[in-house]
Formats: structure tokens, C-alpha cells, sequence
């Protein structure tokens, strides 16, 4: 895979496992301190490379009048499995399947019914598919939770860093959110290069503002709730950090 989840990334996902009907960009840009526009992008990027491949409602099938929701769990051959897969999906009633690594009990089957009569169809259907029922159980509820350590309570705020990789030989590339007070914000490119506000091994490889990746020019200004990414070869100090950040850690910085 060549995209690469940053922290935004990874808070878009938990947000969007937590409720993704009633999330809005809006409401997650706010959380993460970029623009709607930048969380639209992002969402949309996660789609394309099919690491976002669905939205999927959660339905208590109990209250619809179908009570019988059962799980089989079944072998299948491996070399056979996949395909198994593809066509125990196209049973009426089945509304999940999970593959799994295993020799045996190697194909769950999520199936829902509204009589004794459909769970008993399902099972002659999955058997006459060649599939070996090892169990099967009524499931009395099922619930989901968001990715934890996706979520904002796993690691410090993101303030300013949204991404951090260490390169060879010790050379950091970093995102860093701009702030909507940070010291920076309102600057230019070729301003910051004037005031020395950045180490001379610090440089400025690309902001992402909204839908689009701006190529850094010395006209280039920086805005808040853009993500300016900084390559180093000794590692991004605390003191580039804080001008992105609030403007009480960018004074702190200067002094």
C-alpha cells in the first residue's frame, strides 16, 4: 500500500467508525484543527486506495420482525476458500462473511432470517456449496467499536504534529497543522527565510491546504488550518513546532 495514514487519517477513521451517518467534515476539521475542505480530501484520498471501502448501517434485525440472526461457522477447503467466500455472499439472508486463517472453522457466515425455516434453507445451501457447517449458534447481539488507538484518548493532541517519519541517518519528515493564532500564520515563505524563523537545515516540501498540495514558493503564505510539511536532516525542533502551534508557543519559542 502507498498511502501512508497520518494522525488526521488515523482521527478521520475513528471518527467515521464512531458514526460516520451523523459525522461531518465539519465536525471532524474542527476536532483536528484543519480545514473541512482538507478532512473532504483526506476522505476522499482514504476511498480511492481502499482503506475506506464501505459505510455500512447497523441494523437490530429483531425490531424488523427477522428474529433468527445465526452464525455458521464452516470449513472450506483452503486453496477453495476465496471463492467460497464470493459465493456463500450471494445467499439470500447472508449478511456477513468472514474468512479467516485457519485450517478448520476457517468461514463465518452471518445469516438473518425470519423463521427456523430460512436458517435451515441457509445451511442446506452453504452444504451444497461444499462447505462443512462445524457449529452454528443464534447471536443475540452484536455491537462495534471505533479502532482505539485511531482515537484522540490514545495519544497526546495533535496541536500542531499530524505526522512524524524518521528517515535514515536520523533526517525527520514532519506535518504540522498551522494553527489559527500560531506566530507564523499570515508569513510568507520567503518572510520566514528573512527572519531566520526556521534552522537553515529545515525545509518547507509541501502545504496541503483544502484540496489541493501547494508547491512551496517564496510568496507562498502560510494560513491557518494548513499542513506544511518539513523535511530536516537533524530532527524538527521544539521551538518550529511551537510557530505552528498556538501563539503562546510561539512567544515562548522567541524569548
Amino acid at each position: 500500500m502507498d498511502y501512508r495514514l497520518d494522525e488526521i487519517d488515523r482521527l478521520i477513521l475513528h471518527a467515521l467508525m464512531s458514526d460516520a451517518r451523523g459525522t461531518s467534515a465539519p465536525m471532524i476539521a474542527e476536532e483536528v484543527s484543519v480545514s473541512p475542505g482538507t478532512i473532504r480530501n483526506r476522505i476522499r484520498q482514504l476511498e480511492e486506495n481502499g482503506i475506506i471501502t464501505g459505510y455500512h448501517a447497523s441494523v437490530d434485525f429483531e425490531q424488523t420482525g427477522h428474529r433468527f440472526t445465526n452464525l455458521f461457522i464452516c470449513t472450506a477447503p483452503v486453496p477453495e476458500r476465496e471463492r467460497l467466500a464470493t459465493l456463500v455472499r450471494e445467499i439470500s439472508g447472508v449478511v456477513n462473511v468472514r474468512e479467516l486463517l485457519s485450517g478448520r472453522g476457517n468461514l463465518h457466515v452471518l445469516t438473518v432470517g425470519s423463521d427456523m425455516n430460512d436458517v435451515t434453507r441457509i445451511g442446506r445451501e452453504l452444504s451444497n456449496l461444499g462447505l462443512e457447517i462445524e457449529d452454528e449458534n443464534l447471536v443475540r447481539r452484536e455491537s462495534f467499536e471505533p479502532y482505539g488507538p485511531f482515537g484522540p484518548n490514545e495519544r497526546p493532541g495533535i496541536d500542531a504534529l499530524a505526522d512524524v517519519v524518521t528517515l535514515t541517518g536520523g533526517s525527520e519528515v514532519v506535518g504540522l497543522v498551522v494553527a489559527e493564532d500560531a506566530p507564523i500564520v499570515g508569513k510568507t515563505l520567503g518572510e520566514v527565510g528573512d527572519d531566520e524563523l526556521l534552522d537553515d537545515d529545515v525545509l518547507v516540501v509541501s502545504i496541503e491546504r483544502d484540496d489541493e498540495v501547494l508547491t512551496p514558493r517564496g510568496a507562498t503564505t502560510i494560513r491557518p488550518d494548513d499542513v506544511v510539511t518539513l523535511l530536516s536532516r537533524r530532527g524538527v525542533c521544539e521551538r518550529t513546532m511551537q510557530l505552528f502551534s498556538s501563539s503562546d508557543g510561539g512567544e515562548s519559542a522567541q524569548n
